[in-house]
């Protein structure tokens, strides 16, 4: 299913855009060495709360994971990269914490996740991996407008990737989004220009680079949802819901400024 958003749609999706930006960024501040997992876990329950939104991934229970989610933000460490669950975990100096959420306030979702080291404890090779997952992510926002394809944006993605030296892995990646979290089109990590989908001004999609230091292999924790490098190495994510629109995107999953 791939949805065209009206403007009233539109308008509730900027709200809820700035709604996922601001817990994300709530969650940062409070990821501090010594915090666990599922209080990580148990403060986002309660800001989806507060603000009469919903958890996109409480209920979630997709092919590729084993049952529902039953959390209510994925927190992925270290060498894990996606669909991290909470768990009985203490958040120790230089973790490499990846944050990643979706939720849907008056029936339309948005999705984002950031990337950041816990504590004072900073790897210059983490720091330059959260960096280049954030450089890709702008190179897809600009290369989005009316009238370019999916393959455009997974093209700008993957250059800088690729030119950073990192194996690309194509199997998750971006996504459509709207009444739902998850929608047609796919937008991989990389991929040939001029291909795919057309992009239509009313259109949300999320873009998702992410990385593993040395591998582009994912291997399935025991809980049958965290994805980790099959190495062992460190990885890095970066995320944001994006409308496209007559001028060309706009961020939706940015916090408000007060």
């Amino acid at each position: 299913m791939i949805e065209i958003l009206n403007p009233e749609e539109l308008s509730r999706a900027r709200d809820t855009g700035a709604l996922v930006g601001s817990i994300l960024q709530s969650l940062k501040a409070r990821a501090t060495v010594g915090v666990n997992l599922l209080e990580l876990d148990e403060w986002t329950k309660e800001m989806i709360a507060d603000a009469g939104a919903e958890s996109c991934y409480v209920d979630y229970a997709p092919s590729f994971g084993r049952g529902p989610f039953g959390h209510y933000v994925c927190t992925a460490v270290n060498d894990a990269v996606l669909h991290g669950m909470p768990h009985d975990y203490a958040l120790a100096d230089g973790d490499l914490l990846t944050l990643d959420l979706a939720v849907s306030l008056r029936g339309i979702a948005a999705d984002a996740a950031i990337s950041f080291i816990v504590g004072e404890t900073k790897v210059p090779e983490d720091l330059a991996m959260i960096d280049v997952t954030e450089r890709a992510l702008a190179a897809g926002i600009a290369a989005v407008r009316p009238g370019a394809r999916v393959g455009d944006l997974s093209r700008a993605i993957g250059t800088v990737l690729r030119e950073a030296g990192y194996p690309i892995n194509r199997e998750f990646g971006g996504h459509g989004i709207g009444s739902t979290m998850h929608q047609d089109p796919h937008v991989a990590n990389d991929g040939r220009p001029g291909r795919g989908y057309i992009l239509r001004p009313g259109l949300l999609l999320t873009l998702e680079p992410w990385v593993m230091a040395d591998t582009d292999r994912l291997v399935v924790d025991d809980d049958g949802w965290t994805l980790r490098s099959a190495t062992g190495s460190r990885t890095a994510h970066a995320e944001h819901t994006i409308a496209v629109t007559k001028a060309g995107a706009e961020v939706l999953t940015l916090p408000r400024s007060a």
